[in-house]
């Protein structure tokens, strides 16, 4: 089992490559980036950018791993730990010296 959330690269049903985010939900409420094609397989910088716009981000020292699912329909994905983006929240200071 992965640790989650992992980021999956995939060629989809609509046969383009398409990037989404297991989260440990159903995997109709996984966030998904579709790259409109097939030719050149997006690269890693294009990969990251699709993953921030989903609001996560490569987890520090990750790198993308090739690998295949099993069976007789071997499909080629990429995956790569990932992360929720944080939002930085200002928080004022409170009260005052006791």
């Amino acid at each position: 089992m992965p640790m989650l959330p992992e980021a999956r690269m995939i060629v989809g049903p609509s046969g383009t490559w398409a990037l989404f985010v297991l989260t440990g939900y159903e995997p109709r409420e996984w966030p998904v980036h579709d790259f409109g094609r097939l030719d050149p397989v997006p690269d890693v910088p294009e990969r990251v950018a699709a993953l921030t716009a989903l609001g996560y981000a490569v987890r520090d020292g990750a790198e993308w791993k090739w690998d295949a699912t099993t069976g007789p329909r071997r499909r080629l994905f990429a995956k790569i730990p990932a992360r929720p983006l944080a939002a930085s929240v200002a928080v004022p200071p409170v009260g005052g010296a006791a």
